[in-house]
Protein backbone atom coordinates (compact mmCIF):
# COMPACT_ATOMS: atom_id res chain seq x y z
CA UNK A 1 0.00 0.00 0.00
CA UNK A 2 1.30 3.38 -0.96
CA UNK A 3 2.09 5.94 1.72
CA UNK A 4 -0.67 8.27 0.58
CA UNK A 5 -3.18 5.46 0.85
CA UNK A 6 -2.00 4.59 4.40
CA UNK A 7 -2.35 8.23 5.35
CA UNK A 8 -5.86 8.33 3.97
CA UNK A 9 -6.77 5.07 5.80
CA UNK A 10 -5.74 6.38 9.21
CA UNK A 11 -6.62 10.05 8.69
CA UNK A 12 -9.19 10.22 11.54
CA UNK A 13 -7.30 7.96 14.04
CA UNK A 14 -6.62 9.73 17.36
CA UNK A 15 -2.96 9.46 18.25
CA UNK A 16 -3.29 10.76 21.82
CA UNK A 17 -6.08 10.90 24.37
CA UNK A 18 -6.48 13.87 26.67
CA UNK A 19 -7.39 12.93 30.26
CA UNK A 20 -9.15 15.65 32.16
CA UNK A 21 -9.79 15.75 35.92
CA UNK A 22 -13.47 15.42 36.73
CA UNK A 23 -14.10 16.89 40.15
CA UNK A 24 -17.29 14.82 40.50
CA UNK A 25 -15.36 11.53 40.43
CA UNK A 26 -13.40 10.41 43.53
CA UNK A 27 -11.43 7.35 44.61
CA UNK A 28 -13.91 5.37 46.66
CA UNK A 29 -11.79 4.20 49.62
CA UNK A 30 -14.91 3.07 51.46
CA UNK A 31 -15.11 0.11 49.08
CA UNK A 32 -11.85 -1.37 50.43
CA UNK A 33 -12.54 -4.41 52.66
CA UNK A 34 -11.13 -4.75 56.15
CA UNK A 35 -8.27 -7.19 56.66
CA UNK A 36 -9.19 -10.48 58.25
CA UNK A 37 -6.83 -10.39 61.25
CA UNK A 38 -7.77 -10.70 64.92
CA UNK A 39 -8.12 -7.61 67.10
CA UNK A 40 -6.41 -9.40 69.98
CA UNK A 41 -2.77 -10.52 69.98
CA UNK A 42 -1.53 -13.49 71.97
CA UNK A 43 1.59 -11.99 73.55
CA UNK A 44 3.72 -14.20 75.76
CA UNK A 45 6.98 -13.54 77.61
CA UNK A 46 9.71 -16.20 77.76
CA UNK A 47 11.62 -14.94 80.77
CA UNK A 48 14.54 -17.35 80.64
CA UNK A 49 15.40 -20.45 78.68
CA UNK A 50 17.87 -23.29 78.68
CA UNK A 51 20.94 -22.05 76.80
CA UNK A 52 21.71 -18.35 77.38
CA UNK A 53 23.88 -17.45 80.37
CA UNK A 54 25.19 -14.24 81.89
CA UNK A 55 28.35 -14.61 79.84
CA UNK A 56 26.30 -13.73 76.75
CA UNK A 57 24.01 -11.21 78.43
CA UNK A 58 24.71 -10.01 81.98
CA UNK A 59 21.02 -9.14 82.27
CA UNK A 60 19.87 -12.76 81.81
CA UNK A 61 17.83 -13.91 84.85
CA UNK A 62 19.17 -17.21 86.18
CA UNK A 63 18.30 -17.63 89.86
CA UNK A 64 14.79 -18.29 91.13
CA UNK A 65 14.68 -14.82 92.69
CA UNK A 66 15.79 -13.14 89.46
CA UNK A 67 13.25 -15.06 87.40
CA UNK A 68 10.38 -14.32 89.79
CA UNK A 69 11.25 -10.62 89.82
CA UNK A 70 11.18 -10.50 86.01
CA UNK A 71 7.92 -12.45 85.88
CA UNK A 72 6.19 -10.11 88.32
CA UNK A 73 7.41 -6.97 86.52
CA UNK A 74 5.98 -8.22 83.20
CA UNK A 75 2.64 -9.23 84.72
CA UNK A 76 2.31 -5.86 86.42
CA UNK A 77 2.89 -4.23 83.01
CA UNK A 78 0.06 -6.28 81.45
CA UNK A 79 1.57 -9.63 80.42
CA UNK A 80 -0.94 -12.50 80.46
CA UNK A 81 1.22 -15.45 79.35
CA UNK A 82 4.50 -16.43 81.00
CA UNK A 83 7.08 -19.07 80.06
CA UNK A 84 10.36 -19.88 81.81
CA UNK A 85 12.87 -22.58 82.70
CA UNK A 86 14.59 -23.13 86.03
CA UNK A 87 18.33 -23.52 86.55
CA UNK A 88 20.64 -25.05 89.15
CA UNK A 89 23.28 -23.13 91.14
CA UNK A 90 25.68 -23.35 88.19
CA UNK A 91 23.10 -22.10 85.70
CA UNK A 92 22.42 -25.54 84.22
CA UNK A 93 18.99 -26.74 83.17
CA UNK A 94 16.84 -28.69 85.60
CA UNK A 95 13.20 -29.72 85.70
CA UNK A 96 12.91 -29.60 89.49
CA UNK A 97 9.27 -29.24 90.49
CA UNK A 98 10.12 -27.56 93.78
CA UNK A 99 12.13 -24.86 91.98
CA UNK A 100 9.22 -24.24 89.63
CA UNK A 101 6.87 -23.93 92.61
CA UNK A 102 9.06 -21.19 94.11
CA UNK A 103 8.08 -19.06 91.12
CA UNK A 104 4.65 -20.35 90.14
CA UNK A 105 3.05 -20.52 93.61
CA UNK A 106 3.62 -16.80 94.38
CA UNK A 107 2.28 -15.90 90.91
CA UNK A 108 -0.85 -17.99 91.41
CA UNK A 109 -1.39 -16.60 94.91
CA UNK A 110 -1.18 -13.03 93.66
CA UNK A 111 -2.77 -13.25 90.20
CA UNK A 112 -4.80 -16.48 90.17
CA UNK A 113 -5.86 -17.56 86.68
CA UNK A 114 -5.30 -14.12 85.14
CA UNK A 115 -1.92 -15.43 83.98
CA UNK A 116 -1.31 -18.46 81.79
CA UNK A 117 1.90 -20.44 82.41
CA UNK A 118 3.53 -22.95 80.10
CA UNK A 119 6.84 -24.78 80.00
CA UNK A 120 9.16 -27.30 78.34
CA UNK A 121 9.09 -30.65 80.18
CA UNK A 122 12.48 -31.81 78.89
CA UNK A 123 14.77 -32.37 81.83
CA UNK A 124 14.93 -35.53 83.90
CA UNK A 125 16.38 -39.03 84.04
CA UNK A 126 13.25 -40.57 82.53
CA UNK A 127 9.82 -39.75 81.14
CA UNK A 128 8.21 -39.44 84.56
CA UNK A 129 10.79 -36.96 85.84
CA UNK A 130 10.76 -34.87 82.67
CA UNK A 131 6.97 -34.59 82.73
CA UNK A 132 6.71 -33.89 86.47
CA UNK A 133 5.88 -30.14 86.12
CA UNK A 134 2.90 -31.04 83.93
CA UNK A 135 1.88 -33.94 86.16
CA UNK A 136 1.90 -31.56 89.14
CA UNK A 137 -0.39 -29.18 87.29
CA UNK A 138 2.15 -26.35 87.16
CA UNK A 139 1.81 -25.84 83.39
CA UNK A 140 -1.42 -25.36 81.48
CA UNK A 141 0.47 -25.95 78.25
CA UNK A 142 3.18 -28.55 77.69
CA UNK A 143 5.62 -27.84 74.86
CA UNK A 144 6.63 -30.77 72.66
CA UNK A 145 9.79 -30.49 70.54
CA UNK A 146 9.85 -32.66 67.37
CA UNK A 147 13.14 -31.06 66.38
CA UNK A 148 16.85 -31.76 66.14
CA UNK A 149 18.83 -28.83 67.55
CA UNK A 150 22.53 -28.01 67.63
CA UNK A 151 23.25 -26.26 70.95
CA UNK A 152 26.94 -25.38 71.09
CA UNK A 153 28.85 -28.62 70.64
CA UNK A 154 25.80 -30.67 71.60
CA UNK A 155 22.99 -32.08 69.52
CA UNK A 156 19.63 -32.37 71.26
CA UNK A 157 16.63 -34.26 69.97
CA UNK A 158 13.63 -36.19 71.23
CA UNK A 159 12.94 -39.57 69.70
CA UNK A 160 9.64 -40.08 67.88
CA UNK A 161 8.32 -42.36 70.67
CA UNK A 162 9.16 -39.68 73.27
CA UNK A 163 7.42 -36.97 71.23
CA UNK A 164 4.33 -39.12 70.85
CA UNK A 165 4.32 -40.12 74.52
CA UNK A 166 4.50 -36.51 75.71
CA UNK A 167 1.69 -35.35 73.43
CA UNK A 168 -0.51 -38.29 74.42
CA UNK A 169 0.18 -37.85 78.14
CA UNK A 170 -0.31 -34.07 78.28
CA UNK A 171 -3.63 -34.32 76.48
CA UNK A 172 -4.77 -37.14 78.80
CA UNK A 173 -4.14 -34.75 81.70
CA UNK A 174 -6.35 -32.16 80.01
CA UNK A 175 -3.40 -29.93 79.11
CA UNK A 176 -2.79 -28.20 75.80
CA UNK A 177 0.08 -29.28 73.58
CA UNK A 178 2.12 -26.57 71.89
CA UNK A 179 4.42 -28.02 69.24
CA UNK A 180 7.73 -26.29 68.49
CA UNK A 181 8.69 -25.55 64.88
CA UNK A 182 12.30 -24.68 64.06
CA UNK A 183 12.25 -25.23 60.30
CA UNK A 184 10.30 -27.12 57.64
CA UNK A 185 11.83 -30.42 58.82
CA UNK A 186 9.94 -29.88 62.09
CA UNK A 187 6.70 -29.65 60.12
CA UNK A 188 7.35 -32.98 58.43
CA UNK A 189 8.06 -34.54 61.84
CA UNK A 190 4.81 -33.10 63.24
CA UNK A 191 2.85 -34.61 60.38
CA UNK A 192 4.57 -38.02 60.51
CA UNK A 193 4.75 -38.50 64.26
CA UNK A 194 1.75 -36.61 65.65
CA UNK A 195 -0.94 -35.80 63.09
CA UNK A 196 -1.06 -38.82 60.79
CA UNK A 197 -1.06 -41.28 63.74
CA UNK A 198 -4.03 -39.33 65.18
CA UNK A 199 -2.28 -38.35 68.42
CA UNK A 200 -2.40 -34.54 68.24
CA UNK A 201 -5.85 -33.05 68.87
CA UNK A 202 -7.29 -29.93 67.27
CA UNK A 203 -7.02 -27.04 67.41
CA UNK A 204 -3.36 -27.55 66.57
CA UNK A 205 -1.11 -25.00 68.24
CA UNK A 206 2.39 -24.32 66.91
CA UNK A 207 5.23 -22.18 68.24
CA UNK A 208 7.77 -21.03 65.65
CA UNK A 209 11.36 -20.59 66.90
CA UNK A 210 13.46 -19.89 63.83
CA UNK A 211 16.28 -17.36 63.87
CA UNK A 212 18.80 -19.20 66.06
CA UNK A 213 22.04 -21.04 65.18
CA UNK A 214 21.18 -24.38 63.61
CA UNK A 215 17.60 -23.37 62.85
CA UNK A 216 15.94 -21.49 59.99
CA UNK A 217 18.55 -19.15 58.49
CA UNK A 218 17.53 -15.47 58.59
CA UNK A 219 20.56 -13.27 57.82
CA UNK A 220 18.62 -10.29 56.41
CA UNK A 221 15.10 -8.80 56.24
CA UNK A 222 14.22 -10.51 52.96
CA UNK A 223 15.19 -13.90 54.39
CA UNK A 224 13.09 -13.16 57.47
CA UNK A 225 9.97 -12.35 55.43
CA UNK A 226 10.44 -15.28 53.07
CA UNK A 227 11.33 -17.68 55.87
CA UNK A 228 8.44 -16.89 58.19
CA UNK A 229 5.97 -16.84 55.30
CA UNK A 230 7.24 -20.22 54.11
CA UNK A 231 6.88 -21.84 57.54
CA UNK A 232 3.43 -20.35 58.16
CA UNK A 233 2.19 -21.46 54.74
CA UNK A 234 3.39 -25.03 55.32
CA UNK A 235 1.70 -25.13 58.74
CA UNK A 236 -1.54 -23.78 57.28
CA UNK A 237 -1.42 -26.63 54.76
CA UNK A 238 -1.46 -29.07 57.68
CA UNK A 239 -4.56 -27.30 58.97
CA UNK A 240 -5.89 -23.90 57.81
CA UNK A 241 -7.40 -23.31 61.27
CA UNK A 242 -4.22 -23.98 63.26
CA UNK A 243 -3.01 -21.42 65.81
CA UNK A 244 0.53 -20.04 65.52
CA UNK A 245 2.81 -18.00 67.77
CA UNK A 246 6.22 -16.69 66.73
CA UNK A 247 9.18 -16.25 69.07
CA UNK A 248 11.21 -13.06 68.82
CA UNK A 249 14.39 -15.12 68.50
CA UNK A 250 17.98 -14.54 67.45
CA UNK A 251 19.18 -11.42 65.66
CA UNK A 252 15.79 -10.88 64.02
CA UNK A 253 14.29 -10.42 67.50
CA UNK A 254 11.72 -7.62 67.59
CA UNK A 255 11.67 -7.33 63.78
CA UNK A 256 10.40 -10.90 63.67
CA UNK A 257 7.81 -10.07 66.32
CA UNK A 258 6.66 -7.06 64.29
CA UNK A 259 6.22 -9.19 61.18
CA UNK A 260 4.26 -11.78 63.17
CA UNK A 261 1.90 -9.13 64.54
CA UNK A 262 1.38 -7.77 61.01
CA UNK A 263 0.52 -11.30 59.83
CA UNK A 264 -2.09 -11.74 62.56
CA UNK A 265 -0.04 -14.31 64.51
CA UNK A 266 0.74 -14.64 68.19
CA UNK A 267 4.09 -13.45 69.55
CA UNK A 268 6.49 -14.50 72.31
CA UNK A 269 9.24 -12.10 73.40
CA UNK A 270 11.85 -12.21 76.13
CA UNK A 271 15.37 -13.28 77.00
CA UNK A 272 14.94 -17.00 76.44
CA UNK A 273 15.56 -16.86 72.70
CA UNK A 274 17.71 -13.78 72.11
CA UNK A 275 20.14 -11.36 73.68
CA UNK A 276 19.67 -8.69 70.99
CA UNK A 277 17.25 -5.76 70.82
CA UNK A 278 17.83 -5.11 67.12
CA UNK A 279 19.27 -7.17 64.24
CA UNK A 280 21.59 -4.39 63.05
CA UNK A 281 23.05 -3.28 66.38
CA UNK A 282 24.92 -4.88 69.29
CA UNK A 283 22.61 -3.42 71.93
CA UNK A 284 21.51 -6.14 74.36
CA UNK A 285 18.16 -6.57 76.07
CA UNK A 286 18.13 -4.94 79.49
CA UNK A 287 15.17 -6.87 80.89
CA UNK A 288 12.12 -8.91 79.95
CA UNK A 289 10.01 -5.92 80.93
CA UNK A 290 11.78 -3.90 78.24
CA UNK A 291 10.99 -6.59 75.65
CA UNK A 292 7.35 -6.84 76.73
CA UNK A 293 6.83 -3.07 76.70
CA UNK A 294 8.33 -2.83 73.22
CA UNK A 295 6.01 -5.53 71.91
CA UNK A 296 3.03 -3.96 73.66
CA UNK A 297 3.86 -0.61 72.06
CA UNK A 298 3.97 -2.31 68.65
CA UNK A 299 0.52 -3.76 69.26
CA UNK A 300 -0.80 -0.34 70.28
CA UNK A 301 0.70 1.36 67.22
CA UNK A 302 -0.83 -1.27 64.93
CA UNK A 303 -4.28 -0.99 66.50
CA UNK A 304 -4.16 -4.33 68.30
CA UNK A 305 -4.81 -5.33 71.90
CA UNK A 306 -3.18 -7.96 74.12
CA UNK A 307 -5.44 -10.93 74.72
CA UNK A 308 -6.34 -11.81 78.29
CA UNK A 309 -5.44 -15.22 79.72
CA UNK A 310 -9.03 -16.42 79.32
CA UNK A 311 -9.16 -15.15 75.72
CA UNK A 312 -5.95 -17.04 74.99
CA UNK A 313 -7.36 -20.21 76.55
CA UNK A 314 -10.46 -19.96 74.36
CA UNK A 315 -8.43 -19.19 71.23
CA UNK A 316 -6.00 -22.12 71.45
CA UNK A 317 -8.33 -24.64 73.07
CA UNK A 318 -7.10 -24.75 76.68
CA UNK A 319 -9.63 -26.18 79.09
Amino acid sequence: MAAKDILEKYRDLKVTEVIRYNEDIYCDLTSMPKWDIPDKVILGVAVTGSFIGKDQNPNQPITTQEILKEVISCIEAGATWIHFHVRDEKGGNIGDVEEYKKIINPVREQYGDKVLIDGCPLFGKNFEEACAPVTEGLFEVGIVNPVCTFVGDNVRYLSPPAIQAQAEYFQALGKKVKVSVHDTASIDNINRFLIRPGILRKPYYFGIVSDLPGMFYMPNPRAMVEGLTLIVNRLKELDPECKISVCASGRASMYLATLAILMGLGVRVGTEDTIWRYPHRDEKIQSNLQSFQTAKALCDLLGREIASADEIRKEVGIK
